[in-house]
């Protein structure tokens, strides 16, 4: 009988300095109903799943009070509450929901500071160790925005400060303000917009958080083939991808379901060979061997080393606004 892998197996990655996880996540916006609205179909399983990432290693649950609204957080801490020591609970605000699948930005400084408080209640903390703006607002300039979240920072409130669905401008922006910790964007394997600010993380020791990590896998030939190979999903090998290619990326794939959440921990004990890795960040498949034979792992700081990225064309995708 095989063994269940478990997340320690991604290696680790600090957030802040002083934070440090494994390097495969949980994104817990699925344990709330469709169009990611209200209760889940089952809350017993979205509970089960929630106890069962951490039981599998998972240390690093990413969230948010649009989530629902406000089920997602309050799910965890039901389910997980009193929490073990090293488990981080990261959050976001900046988002309201007027209904199943609509997403409207608000990033008022009086709404944020609503948001972060309700955030601590539901979540049942003190400090919320990672606090995420999760959307800009066009209506409201990015250093209000900030600049709040700056405050509650200073009030105890939230430990580090993170980003959601920026640019480089932007981002560079909210540093002037307060230190950043993370990035939070869309990337996965068709979708590389991002591939610049992952360089960024690497250079200035941030962290990368690719939402929809797994999405459109089955849109590179070389994804089937490794997983064929191998006798994994396409997902996993997707995720397996993102751990591969920097150091800095801590990817958050999410699921309701306890059965979908340990195959997709079990993604962290592949290691592709570099042939594969090249072959999927071309989209095409590679001359070179990717036969699971001839890795490209050198451990560094626990975690896998990158390839080179030179020459990567990002696929063009569109996908909700989250």
């Amino acid at each position: 009988m095989s063994t269940q892998p478990s997340a320690t197996a991604a290696g680790t990655i600090e957030i802040g300095g002083d934070l440090t996880v494994n390097r495969l996540g949980f994104g817990a916006m699925r344990i709330t109903g469709r169009g990611i609205w209200g209760d889940p179909p089952g809350r017993d399983q979205a509970i089960a799943t929630l106890r069962r990432v951490v039981e599998l290693g998972v240390n690093f649950i990413d969230t948010a009070d649009s989530y629902g609204p406000e089920v997602s957080e309050t799910l965890i801490a039901q389910a997980l509450h009193p929490y073990p020591d090293d488990l981080v609970i990261a959050t976001k605000g900046g988002q309201v929901r007027p209904g199943p699948n609509r997403w409207d930005p608000d990033g008022r400084p009086e709404h944020l500071r609503e948001a972060c408080e309700g955030s601590l209640r539901r979540l049942r903390l003190e400090q919320i160790p990672l606090y995420q703006l999760h959307r800009l607002d066009p209506k409201v300039p990015l250093a209000e925005s900030i600049g709040a979240i700056a405050k509650l920072k200073d009030e105890g409130k939230i430990r580090h400060v993170g980003i959601s669905n920026v640019t480089e401008g932007e981002l560079r922006e909210a540093q002037r303000i307060v230190p950043i910790v993370s990035i939070q964007n869309r990337f996965n394997v068709t979708d590389r917009h991002s591939q610049s600010l992952i360089d960024l993380c690497e250079q200035e020791d941030m962290v990368f958080l690719p939402w929809a990590p797994m999405q459109e896998s089955s849109r590179r030939a070389a994804v089937a083939v490794a997983a064929e190979r191998r006798g994994v999903t396409e997902r996993q090998i997707a995720l397996a991808w993102l751990l591969a290619i920097s150091p800095a990326t801590l990817p958050i794939p999410g699921t309701g379901s306890p059965e979908h959440a340990e195959e997709n921990v079990a993604a962290a004990a592949i290691e592709l060979g570099r042939g594969e890795i090249e072959a999927i960040s071309k989209g095409g498949l590679s001359q070179l061997d990717g036969s699971p034979g001839r890795e490209y792992v050198i451990p560094a700081k626990g975690c896998r080393s990158p390839v080179p990225t030179s020459g990567w064309r990002a696929a063009s995708s569109t996908s909700p606004r989250r």
